[in-house]
């Protein structure tokens, strides 16, 4: 019974802050100021791509959005083989020597093009992915459906929070547009348009829960990375706003946790912008960048009326600086050479739910 008193008594010291400070599935304590991100890498393509400009940047951190292979197959020999295509290239090598790299996928590397939860090898793809990735046994990613999982780096008043979603494993295949001869309009370069049956799911039930729950982790800044577009869905393409039910759930899940200081990132697009949209008083930005190997100039022209400034579609990569003095992250885009050519500067303070 004394033991029992005195365990108690210990528990109860134990402070609420210090109990819930880390719940994201991955944390090391080192603060990080500068994240990089990249989407759309074929190594059959180009094996040079952005791997130069991105390792002189020496960012702590590379996320992999997606399509960070080609290998659109249901023969899992062809997709492991694609991986190991990867793997031998040099730069990428490089980049996980310097940098942590976390990683999730797109259609290409999941397996098929524009796929979702009827793909056929969905499991096995997700167990070669897990695998080139170097995902520990026994982790939560490797005992559930899906590659979602989630990161925290730094000490509290410098915490960055990286939520990184899977938008293949449990989406719901959303049908292609018909149009009649001379009906489609100039701006469509995609073949999709927005649903109304709310019942229609991108993230499925139990990668909501999960995510909720990550909205609650401590955090002085928090990025969401997707592997497609979470605000331009004019040109259509394969975006959120194919399923403008999932993304008003998103911003009701930020708005409910006052997840303060949370921005978007995504790839797919083979160019590279920054759109805004201010939803219930909260400016929420989605930060493109994608064509590591390949780009297209075509899609870059199609509308997008958040986008700030002006698209980029030549190889790039995206870069965060996170300015923890300052209170400030500024995004940028650079092209192959190393130069800056897209940048955006985000006060903290005007990331905030009123």
């Amino acid at each position: 019974m004394k033991h029992i008193l005195t365990l108690c008594i210990a528990l109860a010291l134990v402070s609420p802050t210090q109990a819930e400070t880390i719940k994201s599935e991955n944390h090391n304590d080192t603060t990080i100021s500068r994240i990089a991100f990249g989407a759309c890498n074929n190594p059959r393509r180009n094996t040079n791509g952005m791997y130069q400009a991105i390792l002189g940047e020496k960012p702590n951190v590379f996320v992999f959005l997606g399509d960070n292979i080609y290998g659109d197959t249901e023969d899992m020999n062809v997709l492991q083989k694609k991986y190991n295509e990867l793997g031998a290239i040099k730069g990428y090598q490089q980049l996980c020597k310097q940098s942590k790299v976390i990683a999730t996928w797109d259609d290409h590397d999941y397996g098929i093009n524009d796929g979702g939860n009827t793909y056929s090898m969905r499991k096995e793809s997700e167990k070669i992915f897990l695998d080139f990735f170097g995902e520990p046994e026994n982790t939560a990613r490797r005992k559930r459906p899906g590659v979602h999982t989630s990161y925290t780096f730094g000490p509290k008043g410098k915490t960055c929070q990286i939520i990184v979603l899977d938008t293949r494993y449990f989406r719901d295949l959303v049908p292609r547009a018909k149009y009649k001869k001379g009906e489609r309009p100039k701006n469509i370069v995609g073949w999709y348009r927005p649903v109304t049956d709310t019942s229609m799911t991108l993230l499925g039930d139990a990668q909501w829960k999960w995510l909720e729950q990550q909205l609650q982790v401590p955090a002085d800044f928090r990025i969401i990375a997707s592997s497609i577009q979470m605000l331009s869905y004019e040109k259509g393409m394969e975006n959120w706003g194919n399923v403008p039910h999932e993304f008003d759930r998103l911003m009701g899940l930020l708005k409910k946790h006052k997840a303060h200081r949370t921005i978007g990132i995504s790839g797919d697009v083979h160019f590279s912008e920054i759109s805004k949209k201010t939803v219930d008083g909260y400016p929420f930005y989605d930060f493109t960048s994608s064509g590591m190997t390949h780009a297209s100039t075509g899609w870059s022209k199609a509308t997008n009326s958040f986008r700030l400034g002006k698209a980029y579609a030549q190889l790039n990569a995206g870069i965060i600086d996170l300015d923890w003095a300052n209170k400030s992250a500024t995004l940028r885009t650079i092209d192959k050479a190393g130069k800056t050519v897209l940048k955006h500067k985000i006060p903290f303070a005007e990331l905030q739910f009123k």
